[in-house]
């Protein structure tokens, strides 16, 4: 009998069951069975382990200060509010729930691929058109959005959460990730613009060391950046596993186990963030911001590196100087240490937020 035939009927309920279907092999390869939890029947006490120690699994996503940003954000009965980075919707099913009733969400979201995926789900839980508008856009374009849904007053809250989320970064198709093998596409809309392959292939050395000091703070951005375009030069840099051997190859000789795996992510979020051009849609988001706001509106923004942050600082600071923000937050606000135990990409998140004059 194979792992995927059934068994006979179970004695305690007269029904027949099947077995749990196993892994082809000791190491598989292909990422749909390699992980448990993507199976379309996923395996409660596999996901249960993997939280209790402190990982996201595969194919999911779980969303970082949710306490924190639900009591800065405060939604209530009928308000209008907007989650201009939709992703996996943990954060807007909680938003959902605190405008009920009568209140109104807007979500955004680029990713082609996920929206669907996360509107099924959130429709499934029961939040329909009157209550959900979900519009495929960048963040950007939130204040181009607002008035095409006839909310042209503004909205009593947004949320902007800068992360990449979970099931972007575990799907080797995307080719976000150093840690599997696959196209090095990198693209949040695999419909537009170029991948990173292309990105790549076409990027000068000057221009690729600013992105790795801009988007990483890379110490060693004029070495890898020397290797990189010396080795695309030859040959394009067609998947994740040549980028990755492309990187080790210009690093030092004594680096550290975990200096090496830091260098990497460095360098893929780099890489990453110029391909989507993420500073600069965060950077008109910022300056539009606060038109998308009535007057006492509330705004938190999560972000995971250097380069955001400082841009959302800066712009927070720049309008409480100037009154268009009447309130902003003394300090960063951090996960907790036991958040970060029990979800390890958390580490690196900070919350800032601003309340309209």
């Amino acid at each position: 009998m194979t792992d995927d035939e059934p068994t006979n009927h179970d004695p305690a309920e007269g029904q027949p069951f099947r077995r749990r279907q196993r892994y082809r092999g000791t190491h598989p390869r292909n990422f749909n069975e390699k992980y448990k939890e993507l199976s379309a029947s996923p395996d409660p006490e596999t996901i249960a382990k993997l939280i209790d120690s402190g990982k996201t699994p595969a194919g999911q996503h779980r969303p970082i200060l949710v306490a924190e940003t639900l009591e800065f954000l405060a939604p209530q009965p009928g308000e209008r509010g907007a989650d201009v980075t939709l992703g996996h919707g943990g954060h807007s099913e909680r938003l959902l729930t605190g405008l009920q009733p009568g209140g109104q969400l807007l979500a955004l979201d680029v990713d082609a691929l996920q929206l669907p995926l996360t509107e099924e789900r959130l429709r499934g839980l029961g939040f329909g058109t009157e209550t959900l508008t979900i519009r495929r856009c960048n963040f950007a374009g939130l204040a181009g959005m607002l008035p095409q849904i006839g909310w042209h007053d503004g909205v009593d809250f947004v949320l902007a959460d800068l992360g990449l989320s979970s099931m972007q970064i575990d799907n080797p198709a995307r080719g976000f990730s150093y840690k599997y093998d696959g196209p090095l596409d990198m693209r949040m809309n695999p419909e537009r613009g170029l991948s990173a392959r292309d990105w790549l292939k076409r990027c000068r050395f000057e221009k690729l060391v600013r992105v790795l000091i801009d988007g990483s703070d890379e110490p060693l951005a004029e070495q890898i950046a020397a290797v990189l375009v010396e080795v695309s030069s030859r040959n394009p840099i067609n998947t994740t596993g040549q980028l990755r051997l492309a990187i080790e190859s210009a690093l030092p000789e004594d680096i550290t186990e975990a200096g090496r795996r830091s260098t990497l992510a460095r360098v893929f979020q780099a890489i990453r963030i110029a391909v989507n051009e993420e500073f600069s849609a965060l950077d008109t988001f910022l300056r539009c911001l606060p038109e998308c706001l009535l007057p006492g509106g509330r705004v938190a923004i999560l972000s995971f590196h250097s380069g955001e942050d400082r841009r959302v600082k800066h712009h927070f600071r720049d309008g409480f100087r100037s009154g268009v923000y009447r309130e902003i937050a003394p300090d960063i606000i951090r996960p907790t240490g036991q958040e970060i135990r029990a979800n390890s990409r958390a580490a690196s998140a900070k919350m800032r937020w601003a309340i309209r004059s």
